[in-house]
């Protein structure tokens, strides 16, 4: 069966009777429809004296075209400590429809481990998304509109730093040139678009502790500089409480369930490549509020995820997580170690050796960088065979991390029990946690600090024009921000053909910029870019909807 066929299969509780699991008084409670719902903040404010539960953030090694399953090994872990008697909550972020129509697919999990209404959470969900492209474009407009109408800010139409956004991979808007066609049209000048989980807003969201913090971020936003290089922000522009009003409700975390029925609070979603990766700080917040395990997730790899998840997103909220999962297939470490991506399901103990330098780097990375203790999830296949699995708990035991094998596609919560038994074990244990780096040190020194403690490169250097933006940032009092590295999700590098565990390399800073909003500096690396094309033969092709009104071919 495919994931929708399963989900489909399933029979939903009402939104309600999920809620009330949770112990959420209904006034808290705003559905949409009869299976989702948003959970006003203000629940967060009556919960403030609760102690917190158990912070589980599920990880994984560098992605390959071979899959990890780190969504749905979030979702089934979370049904597996039901499945052993806790009280579980999963916090994870929401799809982008630029992935659901391009190559990647959604964000709800798979097979037997997957959040519901899977086909709403991977399309339009309760309109989160689209609320945040609306803010950004509305800064956007009132930007360009600002110039036309005379100006009173004296801003350089050729430093407006501000772009637009869609939420959809569309290469064509890149880069752009608008304002054409007469003066009655705007002010001619060049501009692009971004996917909206790379909006600055979206991170914003994310990083709001509630309504006035969020208010505040969106007014420090900068949206380009006056032709003296001072800059200009949203609140100068007079956008941000408009914008404010726009986010009113996608400011709410969502409720939803799993197959099994435990809740699970969807928020957020910016990239981990681009932005920071993590879902909303006010929904891990509620999760640990009301679970006694707390479940959620990073994007991509352990190097890019798992690091800002520390070092933005716990260091903003005051997180202290408790355990760490990474989550890894053999199939994927073949990969890393040079095997034909044709031929991954056939057994390759040479392959499997050479790859696996890629899982203990992330390994050591979580237990020795930061301090905390982990375990390693095999997200198994029916192909892998004892002699593979032997190879890899070999190599986990003598670096003294326990391996589990987790079926949560094919079992759900009964495939994840084993894993959960171990989680719970790992949040026993003290903890060393720490920062890969001090926001007092220079933009420089944490840029180094990542570079070669987390990624293992042996140095970074930063281009002229970066070294100059350091500079400027640190004049303008941006130095003591803590920085999101903007890097190729698949590899060490920031070269995504270097895979495995690369050595011997540097990292290239070629851009950086504030994200004043948010609260971070972003440094570009390689050639990521913000707004992602389409493959040659895009998912879309193969969703259509039939006579009945049922959506078919997604996933």
């Amino acid at each position: 069966m495919t994931d929708i066929e399963i989900a489909r299969a399933n029979e939903m509780r009402p939104i309600n009777t999920v809620a009330e699991m949770l112990g959420i008084d209904e006034k808290y409670v705003e559905t949409y429809g009869k299976y989702k719902a948003k959970i006003d903040t203000s629940l967060l404010d009556n919960y403030a004296n609760k102690p917190d539960g158990k912070l589980i953030l599920v990880t994984a090694i560098t992605p390959t075209p071979a899959g990890e399953g780190k969504t749905t090994t979030t979702v089934g872990l979370a049904d597996g400590l039901r499945r052993i008697g806790r009280k579980s909550v999963a916090a994870l972020r929401e799809p982008s429809l630029g992935p659901v129509f391009g190559v990647k697919g959604g964000a709800a999990g798979g097979g037997y481990a997957q959040v519901v209404p899977m086909e709403d959470i991977n399309l339009h969900f309760t309109g989160d998304f689209h609320a945040i492209g609306a803010a950004d474009n509305l800064l956007a407009a009132l930007v360009d509109n600002h110039i036309y109408q005379g100006n009173e800010l004296n801003i350089d139409p050729r430093r407006v730093t501000w772009r637009r956004a869609i939420d959809m991979n569309d290469r064509q808007l890149r880069f752009i040139a608008d304002g054409l066609g007469g003066r009655i049209n705007g002010a001619p000048r060049e501009d692009g678009f971004d996917i909206t989980a790379a909006s600055e807003i979206m991170a914003v969201l994310c990083l709001s502790n509630d309504m006035d913090d969020l208010k505040s971020r969106l007014s420090r936003i900068i949206a380009g500089y006056t032709y003296d290089e001072k800059p200009v922000t949203a609140g100068r522009l007079k956008a941000a409480g408009a914008m404010a009003a726009l986010l009113k409700d996608a400011l709410k975390p969502n409720l939803v369930q799993t197959l099994e029925h435990t809740p699970a609070i969807i928020h957020g979603g910016p990239f981990a490549n681009i932005a920071h990766g993590c879902n909303s700080i006010m929904a891990t917040r509620m999760a640990l509020k009301l679970g006694d395990y707390a479940v959620t997730e990073a994007g991509f790899g352990a190097d890019l995820g798992a690091e800002k998840f520390f070092d933005i997103k716990c260091r903003i909220a005051g997180f202290k997580p408790d355990a760490v999962v990474i989550v890894a297939s053999l199939r994927a470490l073949k990969y890393h170690g040079g095997a034909n991506k044709n031929r991954l399901t056939e057994e390759n103990a040479e392959a499997l050796e050479k790859g696996l330098p890629n899982l203990l780097r992330h390994v050591e990375n979580i237990t020795d960088v930061y301090g905390l203790p982990a375990v390693v999830a095999i997200n198994r296949f029916p192909t892998d065979t004892e002699n593979e699995l032997e190879i890899i708990d070999r190599n986990c035991r003598e670096r003294g991390v326990n391996l589990v094998l987790s079926d949560v596609w094919g079992k759900g919560g009964e495939g994840g029990a084993a894993l959960a038994e171990e989680v719970v074990r790992l949040c026993e244990r003290p903890n060393n946690f720490k920062f890969c780096y001090e926001l007092d040190t220079s933009i420089e020194q944490k840029l180094q600090a990542i570079a070669t403690r987390v990624y293992r490169a042996d140095s970074v250097e930063l281009t002229a024009d970066a070294k100059k933006q350091a500079r400027r940032l640190t004049v303008l009092g941006f130095g003591g921000l803590p920085v999101c590295m903007a890097k190729t999700q698949y590899s060490f590098s920031d070269d995504q053909k270097l895979a495995g565990a690369p050595v011997g390399f540097q990292v290239a800073v070629r851009n950086l910029k504030v994200s004043a909003g948010a609260g971070f500096i972003v440094a570009l690396t390689g050639d990521i870019m913000t707004m992602p094309g389409l493959p040659k033969f895009p998912c879309a092709e193969g969703i259509d909807v039939d006579s009945s009104g049922r959506i078919v071919g997604l996933f």
